[in-house]
C-alpha cells in the first residue's frame, strides 16, 4: 500500500478516474453521487489508504473516535451517546459526533463514505446500515468498527460487532400485557420505512406483539399529525381498542390527538410507547425501557478492545428491555 501520508485527494480522484469535487462529494455529501460512483471512490481511497480530513492522523486530545447516527431525528440516540461520554471520561478518547439521515426516511439509507476521514482512529454506527464499500473500507484501513441497532436484511460476509436490543422480546411483552387487559386487536403506529436494506426495530416489535394480538398497521411520518389515521382506524365494530406506537415521542402525540377528539385513555383506547425517559414518566404512558446508556457503554468498550488487540470472541451483544407499566394501560 502507498505511504498513506503521501496520499491525497488528487491521487484518490486520479485511481477512481473521476474529478477531485466528486471525491469531496463523496465524503462530505454521499446522497449527491450515484451509487457506482461512491463505490468506486470509496475502493481507491481504501486501497491507497486514504482519509479525508486535516492532515496529522491522531487528534492532539488522544484517541478520537466518531459517532454517526440519525440524531436530530431521534434524540434517543444521544442517550446512547452520554452513555459512551461517562464510559470516556477522564480518558484520553474524544468522542466525536456525525448527524445521519433517518434509515426508514429515504430509500438507500446504506451508509458508504464516513469511514475514510482522516484522524478518526474507531468508528460507532448507529440505527443505520453501513454499505458494502464502508465494510471494506474500515477493514482496509484497520479501522476499528462497532454497530448499535444496525440490522442488514442481508449481512455482508463477517459483519462488524454488534450491540442490539431485543426488539422482538419487547414487542411480545408489551402484547401479553395488552392480552391480560383484555385487548385483541392493537394498532402499531410507526414511521413510514421506505428502504428493505435494512431490519427495522419495528418489524421485530411486531413480531412479538403478533404473537398476543391482531396488528392494525398505522404509518405516519415524523412531521406529520397520526390523529386522523388513528381515529380511521379505531371506528367501526371490530375496531381496535389499544395502539403500541414505536416510540414515545410518537405515543405522546397519538395521546394528545385522542383527548382531542374526545377519548379516554386507557378508558377508550389503551397507549403503549417504546423507550422510557422523562416524556413516558411525566404523562404516565406505559412503555418498554431500552437500556440506551448500558448500550452505548457497552458499544465503546467493544471498540476499545478491538482497537487494543483484545477483542476475543464477543461479535454481539444482546440487551435485554423491561416493560414499565403506568397509567395509560
Amino acid at each position: 500500500m502507498p505511504d498513506a501520508s503521501k496520499v491525497t485527494i488528487y491521487t484518490v480522484a486520479e485511481r477512481a478516474g473521476v474529478s477531485i469535487s466528486t471525491v469531496s462529494l463523496v465524503i462530505n455529501a454521499p446522497h449527491r453521487v450515484s451509487e457506482q460512483t461512491r463505490a468506486r471512490v470509496i475502493a481507491a481511497a481504501g486501497a491507497l489508504g486514504y482519509r479525508a480530513g486535516p492532515a496529522g492522523g491522531r487528534s492532539a486530545g488522544g484517541t478520537r473516535i466518531a459517532v454517526a447516527a440519525p440524531f436530530s431525528t431521534y434524540s434517543t440516540y444521544f442517550r446512547r451517546f452520554s452513555g459512551m461520554l461517562v464510559r470516556a471520561r477522564e480518558t484520553a478518547i474524544e468522542l466525536t459526533a456525525h448527524d445521519l439521515e433517518s434509515a426508514a426516511s429515504v430509500d438507500a439509507p446504506l451508509l458508504d463514505a464516513l469511514p475514510v476521514r482522516r484522524g478518526i482512529e474507531g468508528l460507532i454506527v448507529m440505527g443505520v446500515p453501513l454499505g458494502s464499500a464502508a465494510m471494506r473500507a474500515s477493514r482496509e484501513a484497520a479501522l476499528p468498527l462497532v454497530l448499535i441497532d444496525v440490522r442488514r436484511a442481508r449481512p455482508v460476509g463477517d459483519d462488524a460487532p454488534v450491540v442490539l436490543l431485543d426488539d422482538e422480546a419487547g414487542g411480545r411483552m408489551v402484547g401479553e400485557h395488552l392480552r391480560e387487559r383484555g385487548h385483541r386487536r392493537v394498532i402499531y403506529l410507526g414511521e413510514p420505512q421506505l428502504s428493505q436494506d435494512y431490519i427495522s426495530a419495528g418489524m421485530l416489535r411486531m413480531q412479538g406483539l403478533a404473537e398476543y394480538v391482531t396488528i392494525e398497521q398505522v404509518r405516519s411520518p415524523l412531521d406529520t399529525d397520526p390523529t386522523p389515521a388513528l381515529l380511521r382506524a379505531l371506528s367501526g365494530p371490530d375496531a381496535p381498542t389499544a395502539v403500541m406506537a414505536n416510540h414515545d415521542e410518537l405515543a405522546s402525540r397519538a395521546w394528545r390527538g385522542l383527548r382531542q377528539s374526545g377519548l379516554s385513555v386507557p378508558d377508550d383506547v389503551a397507549i403503549v410507547g417504546f423507550d422510557d425517559g422523562p416524556l413516558a414518566d411525566g404523562l404516565g404512558l406505559t412503555t418498554v425501557r431500552q437500556p440506551f446508556e448500558e448500550s452505548g457503554r457497552v458499544a465503546l468498550d467493544l471498540l476499545l478492545g478491538i482497537a487494543a488487540g483484545n477483542a476475543g470472541p464477543v461479535r454481539r451483544v444482546d440487551l435485554t428491555p423491561s416493560l414499565v407499566v403506568r397509567a395509560s394501560t
